[in-house]
């Protein structure tokens, strides 16, 4: 890896400052002042301060977005502002959004660069679940709480898997699945008679939305919330009776 491909997936600064910094002798590896960006180093041996101060590669890295409606769930798009564009310029370039939600639908969205954890999170087979407030035209009845629960046709060959009603209040539930078909809620609402007017996503897994993270920021994820996504993945290894590492 480069010098300064470390140093910026450490998030210490924008590309062109780390250069700049290397070439003035702010950084050494294995003891020696290096001044050039494209020396290679190993991530796993090397020992690398910048400032002084040791710096440890992260392999991994995992975010919080509160996304705001009128963003795209992509890494890039030629028309649209996509949540990629909602981080800083200093963040590593290798970053994704863990499956997608509609443009105008807000709420939880996991970014990372580990694609072994998206995997475990979207595979339908895993059966995930996903949680959203979702606040309807009409209320919602005894009748279209049953069908939900029991699964719905929204035009495809199978019914939609069992869902989890939970009424908030009069016009707003949050229903709990564990599919992800494409506009989902939507249909599924659609299909016993009402309609969705806003939804957000406020649980994937053992994730949940901070409440006091704005719309439109982001933060690391918190120790805990790492483990509990790691425990997720650790359990369904066992259950399928693969105890490598």
């Amino acid at each position: 890896m480069r010098l300064d491909k470390f140093l910026c997936d450490c998030n210490l600064g924008t590309r062109s400052q780390i250069k700049k910094d290397i070439r003035a002798g702010l950084v050494t590896v294995g003891g020696s002042v290096v001044r050039k960006p494209e020396q290679q180093v190993s991530e796993g041996t090397d020992e690398i301060t910048y400032r002084g101060e040791r710096r440890v590669y992260e392999k991994f890295v995992y975010y919080m977005l509160h996304k705001p409606a009128g963003i795209v769930s992509a890494t890039e798009d030629k028309r649209e502002r996509t949540v990629l564009d909602l981080f800083s310029d200093d963040c590593r370039d290798d970053l994704f959004p863990v499956g997608r939600l509609d443009k105008d639908t807000e709420g939880l969205l996991l970014i990372t660069n580990d694609g072994a954890l998206a995997h475990e999170l979207l595979s339908p087979a895993k059966h995930v679940e996903k949680e959203y407030e979702c606040h309807l035209a009409a209320s919602i009845d005894e009748t279209q709480i049953r069908q939900l629960e029991q699964g719905v046709d929204i035009g495809e060959k199978d019914l939609t898997k069992p869902a989890a009603v939970h009424i908030l209040e009069d016009k707003k539930i949050t229903l709990t699945l564990t599919e992800g078909k494409f506009h989902q809620v939507k249909r599924m609402l659609h299909a016993v008679g009402n309609e969705v007017v806003y939804l957000k996503r406020i649980r994937m897994g053992s994730l949940t939305l901070d409440p006091g993270l704005p719309r439109g920021s982001y933060r690391r994820l918190t120790a805990e919330e790492c483990a509990g996504l790691m425990n997720n993945r650790n359990l369904e290894k066992e259950k399928n009776g693969d105890t490598n590492d």
